[in-house]
């Protein structure tokens, strides 16, 4: 079964992550297989909550891009180096394909062979030398085994096509030949005398005993072949090893995790038919013949927690998006195939998720409600914010039977766990919990950092302010804010990009400086993207 991939947004935050194990698992005991992932490293919230409640880190998913390994390309089609020459014709004639990848014992990959250069074999070469095996000899010219000294046949090919008087006469044999013979007995001996390295029977020829005990006491190979000598001539020389026809020792190949993207540019420049694809450590996996590349199998994934493009994966437009479940406005993210996608006005998607579990009548362990209540604790800030609803507290209500603990102290934990600003840059602030929206081709970013003392960013508000401006004239974006949020207070400090003083000022009103509290703000879904989002929308 392959398997699903789960995740939440760029910037992931306790309710993200924490959906994403939970939905993850009860997919899991429905039978399906997934796996949840981040997008980017946790906060220390999350980190906290993921502590008390001995719950694995996810691990990080860069991207869900369409790789080479999400191809039906052919797998496993390659050839042993030693193989013989006839074997790779065979291979291609019932594969289909036109190129065939050589590796060595290791199945380290060592060349392409095309179906141009065996062409060339079979019809133009004039072969006269052997570097084959005995068993190749066997297999190709369907023989029989007489005696058997070398496993390794190497010699060059002589035919006795005159008169035996003539042929002995004129012909020096020695123990590099390999002699070509059909029931010429004075030959047979002859050569069985002079110790050549292989005799071939042609036509199902007999040798005497006589014959065959003095080619065991000079060591001489031999084998029969029900081939008549035309036939073993223009067949003996497919018996080599497919690896004496490699021309270059470097053609160019994938790594099955190259993007598709990539493979194809690099195509359109080059106009190959194959390419070999090997793994990190030059290991051959096979053949990728160009017109594969419509044999795609997108990664499956589900995700949670957003429903836009630019908070998610990089690649997400290749992706095979199954689910979305939600508790934002609808965004941009679209889907060829019709899908589940399930949003609710509640304060947290982990709320969604306790709900699809009660829906599906699956019980809840402690480290899975532990997530639960964590992600519904965090987006709701102890079910403070004015996002929550009786949905929110009726899951946290039963959540904490499961646990038996009391959920306002391990709030209240969890939360001052986040708002520490020990070991944290001016970026790591912002970038804590972050998210872009556009709106009329302008794009936007809101970052909400919670904390219990302001006073420490209001000391360095001008860095901070200088991170702001730094962001937004790199992306062009027309507005960079970061939302400080102080629970006991309840309320919100504001910094904003010099630039966007404007903007600030129409949406609350106000003269609205670096630093401004705004009562009451306390969620961003409902108390700062609305307000933002407005004032640009007109």
């Amino acid at each position: 079964m392959e398997k699903t991939y789960i995740f939440g947004h760029k910037k992931p935050d306790t309710d993200s992550v924490l959906s994403a194990i939970a939905l993850s698992y009860l997919k899991n005991e429905l039978g399906e297989e997934t796996e949840p992932r981040i997008l980017g490293d946790i906060n220390k919230e999350t980190a906290f909550a993921l502590n008390y409640f001995k719950l694995n880190t996810p691990k990080y998913l860069n991207d869900v891009k369409l790789q080479l390994k999400d191809i039906g390309y052919h797998k496993g089609f390659y050839i042993k180096e030693e193989a013989s020459i006839y074997e790779g014709y065979q291979m291609m004639l019932k594969e289909g394909l036109t190129g065939l990848p050589v590796v060595d014992k290791d199945n380290n990959f060592t060349g392409l062979i095309t179906i141009k250069d065996l062409s060339h074999t079979i019809i133009n070469e004039n072969i006269e030398d052997l570097y084959t095996s005995y068993d190749n000899l066997l297999l190709v010219l369907k023989g029989e085994e007489i005696l058997r000294f070398d496993d390794s046949i190497i010699g060059k090919l002589i035919v006795a096509a005159y008169r035996s008087t003539t042929f002995i006469e004129n012909t020096n044999l020695n123990q590099e030949m390999i002699l070509i013979v059909g029931d010429r007995h004075s030959v047979i001996e002859y050569a069985a005398s002079s110790g050549v390295k292989l005799i071939i029977l042609s036509g199902d020829s007999k040798i005497k005993d006589e014959h065959i005990e003095i080619a065991k006491k000079n060591k001489v190979n031999i084998i029969r072949t029900p081939y008549d000598t035309y036939h073993v001539t223009r067949l003996v020389g497919l018996t080599n090893y497919i690896k004496t026809m490699l021309r270059s020792f470097n053609p160019i190949k994938f790594e099955n995790s190259e993007f598709v993207d990539t493979v194809v540019d690099i195509n359109n420049k080059l106009k190959h038919t194959n390419y070999p694809i090997v793994d990190k450590k030059n290991k051959c996996l096979g053949l990728l013949k160009i017109t594969d590349l419509s044999e795609k199998k997108p990664k499956k994934v589900i995700l949670v927690d957003h429903n836009e493009k630019a908070q998610s994966v990089e690649g997400i437009e290749e992706a095979d998006i199954l689910e979305i479940i939600d508790h934002h406005n609808l965004g941009s993210i679209t889907t060829n195939n019709p899908i589940n996608f399930r949003n609710m006005a509640v304060g947290s998607t982990c709320t969604i998720v306790y709900t699809m579990f009660k829906e599906r009548n699956i019980s809840i362990p402690y480290h899975i409600a532990g997530a639960l209540i964590s992600g519904i604790i965090s987006d709701t800030l102890i079910l403070k914010s004015p996002t929550t609803t009786e949905k929110d507290i009726m899951a946290v209500k039963d959540l904490t039977n499961i646990i038996d603990f009391d959920y306002q102290k391990y709030g209240m934990e969890l939360l001052k766990a986040g708002t520490s600003l020990d070991g944290m840059s001016k970026e790591d602030v912002l970038y804590n919990d972050y998210k872009l929206y556009t709106v009329n081709n302008k794009s936007f970013a809101i970052g909400q950092f919670f904390t219990m003392n302001f006073t420490d960013i209001l000391k360095e508000i001008d860095l901070y302010v200088d991170v702001l401006d730094e962001v937004a004239l790199a992306n062009n974006y027309c507005l960079v804010a970061l939302y400080v949020t102080d629970i006991i207070k309840n309320g919100s400090y504001v910094l904003y990009n010099k630039k966007a003083k404007d903007i600030m000022d129409v949406a609350y009103e106000v003269d609205c400086p670096e630093g401004y509290f705004i009562e009451g703000c306390l969620s961003r879904k409902k108390h700062i993207v609305p307000e933002i989002m407005s004032i640009i929308e007109s």
